[in-house]
């Protein structure tokens, strides 16, 4: 009898660490799918997916019927394993999170989490509000609640100081940093451009569509106004729900429990690639994406 085999997408580092055997999560990975008398072969992202095999893709609309998207969970060693790409689909953003079923560990796991990927002097609470822009600034799309021209206009009705910082991949433009510039003059408290990470140590509360900026200020105790649809939602103030003024005015009162959430969202729902049930929510994974494994 032929074992089922996996096909695994990826390109440059990733292909040749996974080959190597150095990349932890595709050796976890490897050993959940070999443990359950599969095969794994690992493939240029270059190539087409063959529609009739078992495969995975990194970050990638998996296109065919037996294929799943696989992406980081915002840091190592988390990962997801999803059969579509959009993270406010992820089955993370349709669960309910309750911080009363959060165990005391949610603590120490968060501060540790903030000492490695956000090392540094302790957060303070300033009076700006920090807009991380990303792409397309004009153009309102389907998950959004307004463009974010559009947001940063409603931000900056605020009186607040706001500081807006753009995406170091997505630069806007001409039209898009026309659109921006007309905001600065007709607004005195905006500022655009700077440092995005030194700014989110300092800010007042995050103002974005679905920035991971915004789940990074959640490790800092920063609140987060959402204009967009993402998966890490339900401590964040959504525009969608309560609409932009309510939202924004909640905003610097709002201290929802940080660190239960980051526990909850990270070591309840993500794959920890080193934890020891990593192959067993890996394979949990696949069977909820439909697979026979």
């Amino acid at each position: 009898m032929t074992r089922p085999l996996l096909r695994v997408y990826l390109d440059g580092s990733m292909l040749d660490t996974a080959r190597a055997g150095t990349f932890p999560f595709m050796r976890v990975l490897a050993h959940a799918v070999q443990g359950a008398g599969w095969a794994v072969d690992w493939r240029d992202a270059a190539e087409a997916v063959d529609p009739d095999s078992y495969a995975l893709v990194h970050m990638r609309r998996p296109d065919t019927p037996r294929t799943l998207s696989f992406r980081r969970a915002y840091h190592y060693p988390f990962w997801t394993i999803e059969p579509c790409v959009e993270r406010w689909r992820f089955a993370v953003a349709r669960a309910r999170f309750d911080p009363a079923a959060v165990p005391g560990a949610a603590r120490g796991f968060a501060g540790r989490l903030r000492g490695r990927v956000l090392p540094g002097p302790d957060p303070v609470r300033g009076d700006h509000v920090l807009v991380p822009l990303q792409g397309r600034l004009r153009q309102e799309r389907s998950f959004q609640t307004m463009s974010p021209v559009a947001m940063l206009d409603a931000v900056c009705a605020t009186g607040r100081p706001v500081i807006a910082t753009l995406h170091p991949r997505e630069a806007p433009d001409r039209a898009d940093r026309a659109a921006l510039d007309r905001l600065a003059r007709r607004h005195r408290n905006l500022t655009v451009g700077g440092d995005t990470m030194a700014r989110l140590r300092d800010c007042a509360f995050v103002a974005t569509m679905n920035s991971a900026v915004a789940f990074d200020g959640y490790l800092l105790g920063k609140a987060a106004v959402l204009f967009a649809a993402i998966d890490f939602h339900h401590i964040g103030l959504n525009v969608a729900d309560l609409g932009a003024p309510a939202a924004l005015d909640a905003a610097p009162g709002h201290a929802p429990d940080f660190a239960a959430y980051l526990w909850w969202f990270l070591k309840h729902r993500a794959i920890d690639a080193g934890a020891p049930d990593a192959a067993d929510r890996i394979r949990s994974a696949m069977r909820k994406g439909g697979w026979p494994i």
